[in-house]
């Protein structure tokens, strides 16, 4: 989330100032019905909902939709609030606006955590801290024997409340030079010599007879016996035999 001059179209340098006296009158107006002057307490109050948002920049939320959260805790908190609680409205409001924002970053995270694993991921937390506080080593281990659960259990519930991490995040920037995670991650399946040995296994099989290739594709692919394939391509099995060994034969000296 970066810091934006202009969230969902609201110019925030040009957000008006309220006196604490403007903020009472209007509220006392509102409160009464005035439309005029509750479309004017909202937009003055804007600036308490985005200085809160400011909070929340670190989550990788979109900032038009975390304001648009907040806008609706201060909406929330204005309905709710009562002349005769004789407080300052922005203290009744700060609650309600973050309550807002952060059942927003909760309920809008694809990945559901329950109650059960979060309460035990936070004594989890709290065990660490215990534990480095005492200058020791927070392992998996003392963790789990400190709550007698497996280590698996700790494992688990810590990498649930874990946020998710884009692809596409920095991790590392200089001159201009950004590097990111995506560029860190490396597929085994794809590497250099797995995709040139794939390249030399095609243009091996390429130069079998087709029958080879008929055999090898029934035995191989489709998983079927030597006594299947000579009753489907109409040879004995001993020729079956004969030609499938052949062929790997070959496809061995081609690629070695």
């Amino acid at each position: 989330m970066l810091q934006k001059v202009s969230i969902c179209g609201v110019d925030t340098t040009g957000l008006p100032k309220l006196s604490h006296k403007e903020n009472e009158e209007l509220m006392q107006r509102l409160k009464a019905g005035d439309k005029a002057a509750r479309d004017k307490f909202i937009v003055g109050n804007m600036r308490l909902v985005l200085s809160l948002v400011k909070r929340f920049w670190a989550k990788n939320a979109n900032a038009d939709d975390v304001f648009q959260a907040g806008c609706v805790g201060l909406i929330k908190a204005i309905d709710g609030f009562d002349l005769s609680f004789h407080v300052k409205f922005s203290t009744y409001a700060v609650p309600m606006i973050l309550g807002e924002i952060k059942r927003y970053l909760r309920d809008g995270n694809s990945l559901r955590v329950s109650r059960s694993i979060r309460d035990r991921a936070y004594r989890i937390l709290k065990v660490r801290e215990s534990i480095e506080e005492r200058d020791e080593e927070a392992t998996i281990e003392k963790i789990a024997a400190a709550l007698k659960v497996q280590e698996r259990e700790v494992v688990y519930a810590l990498d649930a409340i874990s946020d998710p991490v884009s692809l596409y995040e920095p991790v590392y920037n200089k001159s201009g030079d950004t590097l990111q995670l995506l560029d860190q991650l490396f597929d085994e399946s794809q590497s250099e010599e797995i995709w040139t040995e794939r390249v030399a296994l095609k243009d091996a099989i390429a130069r079998l007879t087709d029958r080879e290739r008929r055999i090898l594709q029934l035995r191989y692919y489709e998983g079927k016996t030597q006594t299947e394939i000579s009753a489907e391509v109409g040879i004995s099995q001993a020729q079956v035999s004969r030609l499938e060994k052949n062929a790997i034969g070959t496809i061995r000296k081609e690629i070695s």
